[in-house]
């Protein structure tokens, strides 16, 4: 009878084991960097059509298959993987904090019972993990964004970065380590609401489906959640994203900077290109971040689970 007695209440002292954090804060990273060797054409897509038509209602490109084309006719295959070194260091510092951060915070705040914390709860989590992250990942962002628009610009005008760190050894030595950190406060920003509507709508989805009774716990259910999560996520965030990446990619003119703040990047992009260029690229700005979120939680998911069955099963 004591011995029958003992397990449940240590039961209830003890919550299940769980991998180290720095185990957490690798994996995210990881995860990351995978889902960007699959997706880094689509953003440098991205990237391309929000800055195409800069001041101007014409635009460089008509659709994303478009871009693509004309892309891969002037630059070759290698022009589509133009700034994957920065993309690989970006979630290397970005995804690392910002996926840990979260994973940490809502373990901490799940109930002694396993109940997860609520929706407002979770978005708050995923903007304090993404403001976090963001502030990190800045200077591998500007290299980047700028490593991805070099193509369409004249030869003479192009930057002509060899590699991510050679971007930012330059970047700190031609325009001061200030500019590594040149769209900070936009990139925060776009960081806030993306990880608000990705995290948070991520595990509320795969909440739902699970709930619903027609998933289980695999492949497919982090599938479907990572879709819905990604929707989400492209509609709420790309005003946001197009004031970061024509910051970041802004030149002096005159010693005075293209744009004054993030504000002046809205009015101008209103005023001269249209309402709906903040939504320019909706394609390919979902097209990257759809498949990134579903690469990016699956490996997560599958790391996560090969860890517990390795050493934490017994």
């Amino acid at each position: 009878m004591a011995a029958t007695a003992s397990p449940g209440a240590g039961g209830m002292d003890a919550k299940p084991r769980t991998s180290p954090k720095s185990v957490k804060f690798l994996f995210g990273g990881l995860a990351g960097m995978g889902a960007t060797v699959f997706v880094q054409p689509l953003d440098l897509v991205k990237n391309r059509m929000q800055l195409s038509g800069e001041g101007a209602k014409t635009r460089e490109y008509k659709t994303s298959f478009h871009a693509l084309t004309s892309i891969l006719r002037a630059e070759g295959l290698r022009g589509i993987y133009t700034g994957l070194s920065a993309g690989l260091l970006r979630q290397a510092t970005y995804t690392t904090t910002r996926l840990g951060i979260y994973t940490v915070l809502f373990e901490r705040l799940t109930g002694a019972d396993g109940r997860p914390p609520g929706f407002l709860l979770k978005a708050l989590i995923g903007m304090t993990a993404g403001a976090t992250g963001a502030f990190v990942g800045t200077p591998a962002e500007v290299a980047l964004i700028r490593m991805t628009a070099d193509g369409r610009l004249p030869p003479d005008q192009r930057r002509g970065y060899k590699n991510v760190f050679n971007a930012l050894i330059r970047i700190a030595r031609e325009e001061g380590v200030p500019t590594l950190w040149r769209g900070c406060i936009p990139t925060m920003a776009r960081a806030v609401v993306v990880n608000a509507a990705q995290l948070a709508s991520y595990s509320q989805s795969k909440q739902f489906l699970l709930d619903s009774g027609y998933f289980s716990d695999n492949i497919l259910c982090h599938f479907c959640a990572s879709m819905i999560s990604g929707l989400v996520t492209t509609a709420a965030s790309m005003p946001v994203d197009i004031v970061k990446t024509r910051i970041q990619n802004m030149r002096m003119i005159d010693g005075k900077p293209e744009y004054k703040n993030g504000l002046d990047v809205l009015v101008k992009v209103v005023r001269y290109e249209g309402f709906f260029s903040l939504w320019k690229g909706f394609t390919p700005y979902y097209a990257r971040l759809g498949p990134h979120t579903v690469l990016t939680f699956i490996f997560l998911e599958q790391m996560n689970k090969a860890y517990k069955r390795l050493f934490l099963s017994g």
